[in-house]
């Protein structure tokens, strides 16, 4: 099997998976490193994601995980480093190149507004319009193409409990407003996704609709980051785990090769993984 990267043949390839992996990732990090004063962030992280893959980012607080995902996408700019997407260079100043460059990421703290309707989520900022009674001159708001589209985008993703995109997202559970937030995230980012803790503080079955749109996102040919504490959750999902600890990389595994104990022992420290990080 030929491989473009070493950090696959390390983590090993998931079965089945063979062809995947031997294309060029669709981002990669090299030797990130940031400080903030005398603390460091990163300490030279590698990273690759593949198309069609969902990556898990695993670590304890303070590892690195959520650093390495702001450098990723624009929300922290590295000291030090090489990013690429698509095997071009990237410098994401800020997170609106990142999403332009079709990198899309829903954080823990979700980013939709309350009073505001589905559809007017779904196109927050990206709001689209028609032409008005003076034609181009005065251009008014396709709420219902927005509306129509938004049921769309939710559809693809195989959501069954959102029907009315004209309803406001206040009267949503904590899991639909989590799938509204990932249904935009979809709609957008055409090359990754990026979930930072999406099952938190959500109950048994809300957690498992989230799962499964991961898995959609995933089948639809998106490349996921998930960012996540839950063991069983990442290890149900991903195709590989990027494991950080104390700021480095301590190795990537995968749910074929190694067991969650076997993981969180690496990730602890009480374990380390055999041959380059």
């Amino acid at each position: 099997m030929t491989t473009t990267s070493l950090e696959v043949a390390h983590g090993g390839v998931p079965a089945g998976k063979e062809e995947i992996y031997a294309k060029q990732p669709v981002l990669s990090a090299r030797k990130l490193v940031i400080t903030f004063g005398r603390v460091v962030g990163l300490d030279g992280v590698d990273l690759d994601l593949y198309p069609g893959e969902v990556l898990a980012v695993i670590g304890d607080n303070g590892a690195g995980k959520s650093t390495l995902i702001k450098c990723l996408t624009g929300a922290y700019v590295a000291d030090s480093g090489d990013i690429t997407l698509n095997g071009q260079p990237v410098h994401f100043k800020k997170p609106q190149d990142a999403r332009e460059a079709g990198i899309e990421t829903v954080y823990q703290q979700l980013a939709v507004i309350p009073a505001l309707d589905i559809a007017s989520n779904l196109y927050l900022a990206r709001e689209e319009r028609r032409k008005g009674p003076l034609g181009s001159v005065l251009r008014m708001l396709d709420k219902k193409g927005m509306e129509r589209r938004a049921g769309q985008s939710v559809q693809d993703l195989g959501i069954q409990t959102i029907q009315n995109m004209s309803q406001a997202v206040e009267t949503l559970s904590g899991g639909q407003r989590q799938a509204v937030a990932v249904a935009r995230a979809a709609a957008f980012g055409s090359k990754v996704v990026v979930l930072d803790e999406p099952t938190a503080a959500l109950g048994v079955k809300e957690s498992g609709m989230v799962l499964d749109m991961v898995k959609q996102l995933r089948d639809k040919g998106l490349s996921v980051i998930l960012i996540s504490h839950n063991m069983p959750h990442v290890w149900e999902v991903a195709d590989r785990i990027h494991i950080q600890r104390l700021g480095g990389r301590a190795g990537v595994v995968t749910p074929q090769t190694h067991d969650m104990g076997e993981g969180v022992a690496i990730m602890t420290g009480a374990k380390r993984l055999e041959g380059p990080s």
